[in-house]
């Protein structure tokens, strides 16, 4: 039997190895050239460790020389950890989530982590999510998703998996979380309204969740208090349409709110377009819509919404800082609120007194 060899011609052997064959550069190679320790070279790609400018500057002038790269696998099995952070968040048409994902992304990315996306929906059952999460070698993971029950925080965490809650929380003290100013900022938005001389106020809900219930149970506080009612209360649970529906609900009241507090932005611009478009009403002067988070879309013209921002950039770096201590066995629990401010625009009334800032970005404080 023969064998035919097509293409094949001796005179075009070579004695080169192809690149394919070659041994790939390692940390020993690198040490070697740049005339330093293997565990310098380690510490030089280990985001957080301790080395010296001269060492550091030593070993990436060699790695680049010699094209090495660190391997992301061996440095998984002789740390154990995967360097990997999974991230339970709901749908992302909320603005609010694919910004708080950017900054999370880079604060983690700043310590050597990458982020792992679970999506959830509403009404889900958690256990499928949860093998997932627990299947996949994730180092931590951040819970955002209001949807997911805390059982599910607590189940990650009796598991072994630290578990940090993003703006939500539990009512125990065993998961930790980093939240925003929800009461402080419902009560500041309460503040507001009632100075600018409403009488009517409404709020719109979420889901139920921690950070809905916190800011109605504040702002209703703040009403009681001074001898105010609420008009009115609607759910529109965190959705751009269901929002819309209950939001044409409140304005074919005999007698509509002139003020309404909105749980987020999400739910705040779906009430402006009902307002705007559908009924022709002038915000800042026959009704007052407030939000929070201060979302990019919040700022755009067609919206100008006032609301109470949530610092994301700071929230994320809180996030960060909690997950690693807990990594390190540093810390079990914590509660980390970060403050905000009410930002003014032209969606609300605007008070006689307490504004402050550029005309680009006005910031309205209360009176202590």
């Amino acid at each position: 039997m023969k064998f035919l060899r097509s293409g094949f011609n001796r005179s075009h052997e070579t004695s080169e190895i192809p690149a394919a064959a070659r041994r790939p550069i390692t940390a020993y190679d690198v040490a070697r050239a740049a005339g330093v320790s293997q565990s310098a070279v380690s510490r030089a790609f280990s985001p957080g460790t301790s080395i010296s400018k001269r060492t550091l500057s030593k070993v990436e002038k060699a790695a680049r020389e010699l094209g090495y790269r660190p391997n992301a696998i061996a440095r998984m099995l002789s740390t154990s950890r995967s360097q990997l952070v999974g991230v339970v968040i709901p749908p992302l048409n909320n603005p609010f989530y694919p910004a708080l994902l950017e900054a999370l992304s880079a604060a983690f990315g700043r310590s050597g982590y990458r982020l792992l996306l679970f999506t959830s929906q509403a009404q889900q059952s958690f256990d499928p999510l949860l093998s997932e999460v627990l299947s996949s070698r994730v180092d931590g993971l951040v819970m955002v998703a209001a949807a997911i029950s805390s059982s599910f925080a607590d189940e990650c965490k009796q598991s072994g998996l630290p578990v940090v809650l993003l703006n939500r929380k539990t009512d125990s003290r065993d998961v930790s979380s980093v939240v925003g100013a929800s009461r402080v900022g419902a009560e500041t938005i309460a503040k507001f309204l009632h100075a600018g001389g409403h009488r009517r106020y409404a709020f719109i809900a979420g889901s139920e969740s921690s950070t809905s219930r916190d800011r109605e149970a504040a702002f209703k506080r703040y009403l009681i208090k001074h001898d105010l009612k609420l008009h009115a209360r609607v759910d529109g649970n965190y959705s751009f349409e269901q929002t819309g529906v209950v939001m044409r609900q409140l304005l074919s009241m005999k007698q509509r709110p002139d003020a309404i507090f909105c749980v987020n932005d999400h739910t705040a611009l779906s009430a402006i377009n009902v307002a705007r478009v559908e009924y022709g009403l002038e915000l800042g002067r026959e009704l007052s819509i407030v939000g929070v988070d201060d979302s990019e879309m919040a700022g755009w013209p067609v919206f100008d919404l006032t609301t109470y921002g949530q610092p994301i950039a700071l929230m994320a770096e809180h996030v960060v800082e909690t997950m690693l201590m807990q990594l390190d066995g540093k810390l079990d629990f914590t509660e980390v609120i970060v403050p905000g401010e009410l930002v003014v625009r032209g969606s609300a009334r605007i008070p006689k007194w307490g504004v402050s800032g550029p005309p680009e970005r006005r910031i309205w404080t209360p009176n202590k």
